[in-house]
């Protein structure tokens, strides 16, 4: 079911989707995951994204925490791009280059909704040139719980040729606060990984990630791998890298041996910027408990970043006419057995 948690004067809501293994708050600005309760291994329910206790909050802090990020998710190089022959400026908000679509891209919009049974439906429609973007674009992002899953599907139109690479931003700690996340143990289905610079900007070369920190395929502790020598490690300061994955339905897998829940992601997206909050400046969260870099890690399903520029067919482009639909899911369920 679908519960109005708090409404405002400046059209910015508070929902919950709710039933009896999940209960996930969102707001309409941004998309934004604000909470996604379940219960651990002793059935008492804990929240496992990162997150604040206000609207103002989000409005105030970066970090992308729980926002649905677009038109273009991570960095675009020299924050432009050609398309048919013509050229884009962006803002650059990343160094040299553009992030998450903008100065205020999509995690700063407030978004139309409407409600079903077990689902929350939000639109919204990106004005041509909005953020240096060109063509209007048509945008809806549909919440929905099934049993022990939160799916998160993403559908767009455009009039004009156009770029765009979703992703939802949430924070997750398994342990249900913001605490280190050392102990958590990943698997991916990524036999190989892509290297960035200095700025986190994709550099376009790929690596197998065998012989490497990068190697989660049959899982292991994140303390453990963030603590190994590798050059793309200091040049990320952990893990900030896409893990391309193999053609398998679970994609990701996280696991907190103290609370005892696991995670299991599903995409029909390429790949997943793996970021274990890195780069967050200490400051307060949800119940006045601090968050801080490697607090949390982030699992964003998407396309190559700056595709635009590294992909000789960019997977990016959206040609007018055509719909871009995409999917991701996360299940949260309790297993008994210690898997590091």
């Amino acid at each position: 079911m679908v519960n109005l948690v708090k409404r405002s004067e400046n059209r910015i809501d508070i929902l919950e989707l709710k039933n009896d293994s999940l209960s996930v708050t969102v707001t309409n600005l941004g998309c934004t995951v604000m909470k996604i309760l379940t219960a651990d291994k002793d059935g008492r329910f804990r929240d496992m994204v990162l997150g604040y206790d206000t609207i103002q909050e989000y409005q105030e802090h970066t970090g992308y925490l729980g926002a649905f990020v677009g038109r273009v998710a991570n960095r675009i190089g020299g924050a432009s791009f050609e398309l048919n022959g013509k050229t884009y400026q962006l803002a650059k908000n990343s160094g040299p280059n553009a992030i998450h679509g903008g100065i205020e891209g999509f995690s700063n919009k407030v978004f139309s909704y409407t409600t079903g049974e077990d689902e929350i439906v939000f639109t919204y429609m990106s004005p041509d040139g909005e953020e240096g973007y060109p063509g209007e674009l048509n945008v809806t992002v549909t919440y929905r719980l099934e049993a022990d899953k939160f799916i998160l599907q993403y559908e767009a139109h455009t009039d004009q040729d156009t770029i765009l690479n979703f992703t939802n931003h949430s924070y997750f700690n398994l342990s249900g606060k913001p605490c280190g996340i050392g102990e958590h143990w990943l698997q991916t289905a990524a036999d190989c990984f892509a290297c960035v610079d200095e700025n986190g900007l994709v550099t376009g070369e790929i690596r197998d990630v065998a012989g490497t920190p990068f190697d989660f395929r049959n899982g292991g502790k994140l303390g453990e791998h963030l603590q190994m020598e590798d050059e793309q490690l200091k040049i990320g300061h952990g893990f900030d890298h896409p893990f391309i994955f193999r053609d398998e339905k679970e994609k990701v897998k996280l696991y907190c041996e103290e609370s005892g829940i696991e995670m299991i992601v599903e995409t029909t997206l390429p790949q997943a910027q793996i970021y274990t909050a890195n780069f967050l400046e200490p400051h307060k969260g949800k119940g006045g408990d601090i968050i801080d870099q490697r607090t949390a890690i982030c699992v964003e399903t998407q396309n190559m970043p700056d595709s635009i520029h590294k992909e000789e067919n960019p997977t990016v482009i959206l040609r007018a006419g055509d719909t871009y639909r995409e999917m991701t899911s996360y299940r949260f369920h309790v297993i008994g057995n210690d898997l590091s």
